[in-house]
């Protein structure tokens, strides 16, 4: 049982178990401002475009009707009337549409943190160097990317020269064996 909980404690203390509560708090307070926004806003715009004897974008599949009390006139009791309301659909879907652009952008934002926090940690700048290129008049994020693109030369070089010190295959020998021929 001991070790049960241990393990229990470890998996709620993992960093993605925290971040998965946090987002899930973040992602209900948003879903509450996209339903506002879409429920207050588009839903009466959309519902607005008429279709047949009843406003609103509707099929009603069985009306009920009552008396309206001031005019006297039978209209249709959409309390009590079965039908089908289109414009609560689309509002679903513009509300899924506006969570996920949403949701992208954040997660896109984060991405672009988490790639700009590595190459911080994987470029690491001497205090020399770091003086020599604020002397240049550099700031922080080109000091990372002069220093990036530095190891990143040097590692293309160190390939090259494997390259070119890798010993010759057979077939390359023999390649070459026959250009000589072929020459004379």
């Amino acid at each position: 049982m001991k070790k049960f909980f241990k393990e229990f404690k470890e998996f709620i203390t993992r960093g993605n178990v925290v971040d998965l509560a946090v987002g899930m708090i973040i992602g209900a307070a948003f879903t509450a401002i996209v339903t506002a926004l879409v429920n207050g806003i588009f839903k009466p715009l959309i519902n607005a475009i008429p279709m047949g004897d009843v406003t609103g974008l509707i099929t009603m599949l069985r009306p009920a009707y009552m008396i309206d009390e001031t005019t006297g006139a039978k209209v249709i009791d959409l309390a009590n009337s079965v039908y089908i309301n289109w414009g609560d659909f689309i509002m679903a879907i513009v509300n899924f549409l506006i969570t996920a652009l949403v949701l992208f952008l954040i997660i896109k934002a984060i991405n672009t943190f988490r790639t700009n926090a590595e190459k911080l940690k994987g470029a690491e700048i001497d205090k020399q160097l770091k003086a020599e290129l604020k002397a240049r008049g550099m700031n922080k994020k080109q000091m990372i990317e002069y220093v990036a693109q530095q190891k990143a030369e040097e590692e293309a070089k160190a390939k090259a020269e494997a390259e070119a010190n890798k010993p010759e295959t057979t077939e390359q020998i023999l390649a070459e064996i026959r250009e000589l021929l072929k020459t004379k």
